[in-house]
C-alpha cells in the first residue's frame, strides 16, 4: 500500500510580544494547512513571541506568556487531527532555550532545543539562549500547571529526540542547524527518520536564498528524504526583513516554493509526497546501508496515529523561481518599510530631498512599497466592497511627504520634485533651503 501524506509549511508575518496578534496567525495557519489536508503543519522559529524580543526573553514575563499561548493553542479546534510544530522560548532546569514543541490532539509530544546558536552577522542568541549540548538524548520537562490540565502530562520529553507515527518517522533541525558543517538531518536519516523539518528564522540577505536551497536540495539527494523549510516573513521590530519563501523538497527535488516577498501575514504552502519513493530512493544506494547499520539511534517518541491517504496525488517537481539581485534590493526594503509603517501607526515619510542618489534611492525605495501595497488591494478587491478598496488605495497615496533642500540653481530642486511626484505621487513643497 502506497504510504502518501500531505505536510505543510506556513510562513507568518510575526510581531515582537504580540502575543494575541500571533496567536491569531497561528491558528490562522493551522486552520488553512487542515482544509488542505495537511498532517503536519510547520511553523516557523519563536513564532509565538516572535525572533525580535531582544532582551526580553531574559524576562520571565516572556516565557509565561508564551505557555499561555500553547495553552490557547492546545485547546483550540483549529490543532485537533493535525501534528502542530511551533517555536518558542523554554526554560528547562533554570537554563533558557530555543525550543520547538510539538503536539497533537492535546498531548505535547516532545520539546525539542535549539542545538547550535546562530552567533554570526546579526545573530546574538547565546544572549538569551544556551544551545542543548547532549546529542541523542532526552529527559523530562516538568510542564507549568495550565499546561497540565489541558493535557493531563505531568512532564513532557525534552532533548534531541524524533517522532515517529504508524506512517513515516519526523526528526528536527532548527534554522542554523541546517548550515553548520554537521547537521543534525544526516545522522537522523541514517536512523530512519524520513520527514526532516526547520523552523527558522532567517533574515534577507543578497542570494542568500539560492544557498538555503542548495543546502535543502543537497540534505535529501545525499541519502533520500523529504525535507520542510518553514521561515519568518516581514519586520518585527528589528533592522532586518525576513524573507519567507518555505520550501518542501523530496529526494533532491523541490515540491512546492513559497513567496519571498510578500506583504501576505499568513502564507502556507502543501505538498503531497509518496513516502515509498524514499525508501526505493534509500534502497539504490548499497552505501547507506552500511552507514546505517552503524548509526547511533535516536530516542522515539510513538504516536500511534496513521495519516496515509493512498489516493492523493502526488506533487510533482517544479520549477524554481528566483528574483533578480536589482528586484531584490528593491522589495525587501520596500516590505520593510510598510511594515515598520503601519505597526508603529505614523501617518507617513517625511523624505528630505538633496538631489543625491541617498534620497533618489529611498524615494524609489517608497515608490515599490507603494506598489506593493497597491498590488496588494487590488488582490483583496473583490472581498472588499469598493468603499474600503478605494480608501486603502486613498491611504497609500498619502503615505509620504517630500520636501526639496538643494539650492535652486545647484540641484534642480523643481525638477527634482516633479520627478517624486511622477514616482510616489505626492509632494508638498515647503520651501526648505
Amino acid at each position: 500500500m502506497q504510504r502518501k501524506i500531505t505536510l505543510a509549511c506556513c510562513a507568518l508575518n510575526q510581531w515582537a510580544l504580540d502575543f494575541k496578534g500571533n496567536l491569531r496567525r497561528i491558528k490562522e495557519s493551522i486552520a488553512i494547512a487542515r482544509d488542505k489536508g495537511a498532517c503536519y503543519r510547520l511553523g516557523p522559529e519563536l513564532e509565538i513571541t516572535g525572533y525580535g524580543c531582544g532582551d526580553h526573553f531574559l524576562e520571565n514575563d516572556t516565557i509565561l506568556h508564551s505557555f499561555q499561548v500553547l495553552e490557547e493553542l492546545l485547546c483550540a479546534p483549529e490543532t485537533q487531527g493535525i501534528i502542530c510544530d511551533v517555536g518558542m522560548p523554554v526554560m528547562h532546569k533554570n537554563i533558557r532555550y530555543n525550543c520547538r514543541i510539538i503536539f497533537y490532539n492535546k498531548r505535547v509530544l516532545l520539546i525539542r532545543p535549539k542545538l547550535y546558536l546562530a552567533l554570526t552577522g546579526n545573530y546574538r542568541e547565546c544572549r538569551w539562549f544556551s544551545p542543548w549540548p547532549k546529542l541523542r538524548y532526552t529527559e523530562d520537562h516538568s510542564l507549568p500547571q495550565n499546561i497540565v490540565q489541558i493535557t493531563g502530562q505531568m512532564v513532557a520529553p525534552f532533548g534531541d529526540g524524533v517522532i515517529a507515527t504508524m506512517d513515516t518517522c519526523f526528526g528536527s533541525e532548527i534554522c542554523q542547524e541546517l548550515f553548520v558543517s554537521n547537521s543534525p538531518h544526516v545522522a537522523m536519516g541514517l536512523d530512519g527518520v524520513e520527514v526532516f523539518t526547520n523552523g527558522s528564522g532567517s533574515h534577507h540577505q543578497l542570494r542568500k536564498l539560492h544557498t538555503r536551497v542548495d543546502l535543502i536540495k543537497s540534505a535529501t539527494a545525499k541519502s533520500g528524504g523529504v525535507y520542510m523549510y518553514s521561515n519568518l516573513l516581514g519586520c518585527d521590530g528589528e533592522r532586518v526583513y525576513y524573507d519567507g519563501c518555505c520550501l518542501i523538497a523530496l529526494n533532491g527535488e523541490v515540491l512546492a516554493q513559497g513567496s519571498q516577498f510578500t506583504l501576505r501575514e499568513v502564507e502556507v504552502i502543501t505538498a503531497t509526497v509518496d513516502l515509498g519513493e524514499i525508501s526505493s530512493y534509500r534502497g539504490a544506494e548499497p552505501f547507506l546501508a552500511a552507514q546505517a547499520a552503524s548509526s547511533q539511534p535516536y530516542p522515539h517518541f510513538h504516536l500511534n496515529c496513521s495519516f496515509s491517504c493512498p489516493s492523493a496525488p502526488s506533487s510533482p517537481p517544479i520549477h524554481l523561481a528566483y528574483h533578480m539581485p536589482e528586484e531584490e534590493i528593491c522589495l525587501g526594503p520596500a516590505i520593510w518599510l510598510w511594515d515598520y509603517l503601519r505597526r508603529s501607526r505614523l501617518a507617513g515619510f517625511f523624505l528630505p530631498l538633496s538631489g543625491g542618489v541617498d534620497s533618489a534611492s529611498t524615494a524609489c525605495l517608497v515608490g515599490s512599497m507603494c506598489d506593493l501595497v497597491m498590488q496588494e488591494c487590488g488582490r483583496e478587491a473583490a472581498a472588499l466592497k469598493d468603499s474600503q478598496a478605494r480608501r486603502k488605495r486613498s491611504g497609500v497615496k498619502e503615505a509620504g511627504a517630500s520636501t526639496g533642500t538643494g539650492s535652486e540653481t545647484g540641484c534642480g530642486r523643481g525638477s527634482i520634485l516633479q520627478d517624486l511626484q511622477r514616482i510616489l505621487g505626492w509632494d508638498t513643497d515647503t520651501g526648505v533651503r
